[in-house]
């Protein structure tokens, strides 16, 4: 159901990240090294053909210049999730931030932070919930979750300096 591609096996770190979030909350996907540079014909054939495997969201990492997700979204109709990578080429990331986040229009990327893998399965599952019921209970019960940690700090820092604020 979600398609996860990276431009190098050096990513595979960050963008196992997305995998395992949507392994744990049971979302089918795919993982696999496309090139935009390096197997152009591949990225064409993989984003040509996503929507007939059934895929309904591609999940595109990349470091360095970062053509991938964009070029993986001219090439479909599905909706494609940028994960800029800190790679080793790079200096700081911005490359990969800025070759991602400012596509021109017409080409939209949902762009999410510098190894931001994490964040790209999260919203992947929510773009998925909006028509599967089962996923948008699952995100529900893991946004919950989120509440709950938090409030639990709150409270163990709340034992250590006490103060008034519930």
């Amino acid at each position: 159901m979600v398609g996860i591609i990276m431009g190098s096996q050096s990513d595979l770190p960050i963008m196992e990240q997305a995998a395992d979030f949507l392994k744990k909350l049971g979302i089918p996907y795919e993982l696999t090294v496309v090139s935009a540079h390096r197997t152009p014909e591949r990225m064409f054939d993989y984003a040509q053909k996503a929507k007939e495997r059934g895929l309904k969201v591609i999940i595109a990492g990349a470091g360095g210049a970062a053509h991938l997700p964009g070029m993986v979204a001219s090439c479909t109709t599905i909706p494609v999730i940028g994960v800029p990578i800190l790679s080793s080429n790079s200096i700081d990331g911005w490359d990969s931030v800025l070759s991602i986040l400012q596509m021109p229009g017409g080409i939209p990327v949902a762009t999410v932070a510098l190894n931001g893998a994490l964040n790209a399965g999260i919203l992947a599952a929510k773009i998925i919930g909006t028509s599967d019921e089962d996923v948008s209970n699952k995100m529900q019960q893991y946004q919950d979750s989120l509440k709950e940690k938090v409030l639990g700090t709150v409270s163990d820092i709340k034992a250590k300096h006490p103060n008034q604020y519930d």
